[in-house]
């Protein structure tokens, strides 16, 4: 029976629900050491002393100077110091590192920083240092406003969002005979975390050591969203300072309040759109300008700087188009990596425009989405020519099909209660040419039921070994059940790549696939047994093959910017309570055409979760920045959605298989997040409070309520209106005019 399309069990199934998976806080070691990270408590300064008032007998102690190679976090940009020297960017910043065998001695001890403090910015617009700019391009644009007959402005801003994984950072570092001839000299990080191999090369970089002295080992991992994806890379460099000069191993947990006060954010971010369009509807031009608050370093804000500039005119055709995009620095904790990764901000300001816009034109918004949307063989903003697999159009009938949109729309009018939607979709894989740069090898070997899986791609509850399995078993042509997944561990699998940007099922699943197609062919008629006691041990790895079609230029950001899209809409009806200024979320419909649904339950809950966190972003979970740091650093004020914030929501999942992804799959995980926020924030519109910021908190949608969009228009308009929805196919959208 075929594993791809069924609800196999889960790889991980049985040892969670029992309790026997083991998450990196229930290790433990010999000589068990525990570590402790000591932050600066200002935003920008000097260093002045450092003043250690307690007794230091049985205490591990590190500062920059025990540093044996480079002081710097080895991602991007070799500008964040794994340990403060002099500089302070921002509050929480690392300092300095203490282990003890005791950790109620280690909690205990008092370490006074004497500082000389600076002036801080926490203005990302005007901030003195930029970390990265990108210009793209498209037609003319003065050409494009002289055609239009009306020019629509607007300003959106988005906030911090944290991450709240289950699980918090942790690692253990353990120092030991692991370099060539069983040397003292090498060390083994376990740890919760999404990327061995960045930590991996972090790790050679920050002690000087060669690569086959370092070995990554990802633990159990509950949860990352992104959170996990750069930050390990910092705390296991801490642990690996400590666990080096004590000689010892050394666990370091974050407990919630030090995990949300010193890990990375998604990136706030203003967004500025100035669009050209026709009476009837047509884009002629789309201006649009994207500022993001990087924080203290520059960590990942080029590439979610880059993924949300590609993202940031939507899924729609239009000839001339200008996006302009910045990320710089402030005194704030460094942001990064965050499900959607840029997106989630550009398409929230391009769905919340686009609202504005039918708005100004008297238009309906399904029908000005349908006239614009993209379909095979447009071209998008760096001028990627879409194949068969573009879907806007079919998820954006669906879903008006299914909530019987416009109907539901004009019934709710002047109500306490709003229909939105949202139209999006978002690339699958790393931007442009990054998955050439990457250069991502996966294996596999032969057993003797079947074949292990060797890759260094993580499961972090998303069903990546469940995943892989199924692609692999169909491909080889074994059971699902004969499928074993190796530990993510860089001293057995091969670089597979990071498990982010929505390429573990499309670009490693399909390296896997290509894998499990040259095993099979070699094995001919014999069982696996058969041919492992004819030839011996066979292991197979290939390496990623970027499809031929794809053309890609970083310089200019024209081209392909990635092999396929997703495409998506999502339809929330809220309700907002007149007395406390409430929105609650009461219908949530979402419709993704993701190519191929591998595994259809894995893929809702992808979906699903996805969602939910975007009610939050749009709602809820608001940041609190004072004087740079964050003031509600706890879950007894930093809320996201629980079941009773969120209604029951309706997954859709259509297919329209990418060609070059494992049968037909394309990315799913990213997606979910893009949308729930502007189709909120259009809800809102709808009942009557125009928003262009979030969350939308109670304060904010009471500071906004106004007459709704309908109730503003003439009743001459709203009639014309109703006589037009009228005239138009089922699905409430008029004719559409060709470009």
């Amino acid at each position: 029976m075929r594993a791809v399309g069924r609800n196999v069990l889960r790889k991980d199934g049985v040892s969670k629900v029992t309790g026997a998976a083991r998450y990196i806080d229930d290790l433990t070691f010999p000589n068990l050491l525990y570590g402790r990270t000591i932050r600066s408590t200002i935003p920008a300064g000097e260093i002045a002393g450092v003043h250690l008032n307690f007794d230091t007998a049985g205490f591990t102690i590190v500062d920059y100077r025990d540093i044996a190679g480079r002081n710097i976090v080895a991602l991007i940009e070799d500008d964040q110091p794994c340990l403060a020297e002099r500089e302070i960017r921002h509050v929480a910043e690392p300092i300095l590192l203490l282990a003890h065998a005791d950790r109620e001695r280690l909690l205990a001890a008092d370490v006074q920083i004497d500082y000389r403090a600076s002036t801080p910015n926490y203005d990302p617009a005007a901030s003195a240092i930029t970390f990265k700019t990108i210009t793209i391009d498209k037609g003319d644009l003065d050409r494009g406003f002289a055609a239009a007959d009306r020019i629509v402005e607007g300003e959106y801003r988005v906030g911090h969002q944290e991450q709240l994984y289950i699980e918090p950072n942790g690692v253990i570092a353990v120092p030991g005979p692991d370099g060539p001839g069983g040397d003292e000299g090498g060390i083994v990080i376990y740890g919760s975390m999404q990327c061995p191999y960045y930590v991996h090369r972090a790790i050679t970089v920050l002690l000087d050591l060669p690569d086959d002295h370092v070995r990554i080992i990802q633990t159990e991992t509950g949860g990352g969203f992104g959170g996990k994806e750069e930050y390990p890379s910092m705390i296991a460099g801490h642990a690996a300072l400590l666990a080096r000069k004590a000689r010892r191993p050394v666990k370091i947990i974050y407990d919630r309040v030090e995990d949300m006060l010193a890990t990375t954010k998604r990136h706030p971010g203003i967004i500025r759109h100035r669009t050209g369009v026709t009476r009837d509807g047509r884009l002629t031009a789309m201006e649009i300008d994207v500022l993001l608050d990087g924080g203290a370093y520059a960590t990942l804000s080029a590439v979610v700087l880059s993924r949300g500039v590609i993202h940031a005119s939507g899924p729609y055709r239009c000839d001339h188009i200008r996006v302009r995009g910045r990320a710089t620095m402030t005194n704030t904790p460094p942001n990064g990596a965050f499900r959607g990764f840029g997106a989630p901000q550009t398409q929230f300001a391009t769905e919340v425009h686009m609202d504005r816009i039918a708005d100004a034109l008297g238009l309906d918004p399904v029908r000005v989405r349908d006239i614009n949307a993209l379909r095979p063989g447009d071209t998008t903003a760096t001028g990627q020519r879409l194949g068969r697999d573009c879907s806007a159009r079919q998820v954006l009938r669906e879903a008006v099909a299914r909530t019987d949109f416009t109907r539901r729309r004009k019934a709710l009018a002047g109500s306490n209660r709003g229909i939105g939607l949202s139209l999006f979709f978002h690339g699958s894989g790393f931007t442009g040419g990054g998955e050439v740069k990457l250069a991502s090898k996966a294996a596999l070997a032969l057993t003797e039921r079947g074949a292990r899986i060797l890759v260094a791609s993580t499961e972090i509850g998303q069903g990546t070994r469940t995943m892989h399995a199924q692609i692999v078993a169909d491909t080889l042509g074994v059971p699902y059940d004969c499928i074993d997944v190796n530990a993510a561990d860089t001293g057995e699998v091969p670089n597979s790549g990071p498990t982010v940007a929505s390429r573990t099922c499309m670009i490693v699943g399909r390296i896997l696939q290509r894998c499990a197609e040259d095993m099979r062919a070699r094995l001919g008629a014999m069982t696996p047994r058969q041919y492992l006691r004819a030839h011996g041990p066979l292991v197979v790895t290939k390496e990623y093959e970027k499809p031929s079609d794809i053309t890609w230029d970083d310089s200019s950001y024209r081209g392909d910017a990635y092999g396929s899209y997703g495409w998506a809409c999502d339809v929330v009806e809220v309700e907002v309570d007149r007395d406390t200024w409430q929105a609650t979320p009461v219908a949530f419909t979402t419709v993704h055409e993701i190519g191929k649904a591998i595994h259809p339950m894995l893929a809702k809950g992808q979906i699903e979760g996805g969602s939910a966190q975007g009610i939050g972003y749009a709602l809820i979970e608001e940041v609190v920045m004072r004087d740079g740091r964050m003031a509600n650093g706890q879950l007894t004020n930093y809320t996201i959605p629980t079941t009773l914030d969120t209604p029951a929501i309706e997954v859709v999942m259509l297919e329209n298989p990418y060609k070059h992804g494992p049968f037909g799959a394309k990315g799913v995980g990213e997606m979910p997040i893009d949308g729930p926020a502007p189709a909120v924030i259009n809800a809102l519109r709808h009942a009557g409070f125009d928003l262009r910021e979030i969350p939308a908190t109670p304060e904010k949608i009471m500071r906004a309520r106004s007459a709704s969009p309908e109730q503003r228009r003439p009743s001459a308009e709203r009639e014309s209106l109703r006589s037009s929805a009228r005239s138009g196919s089922e699905l409430g959208v008029g004719p559409q005019r060709a470009k």
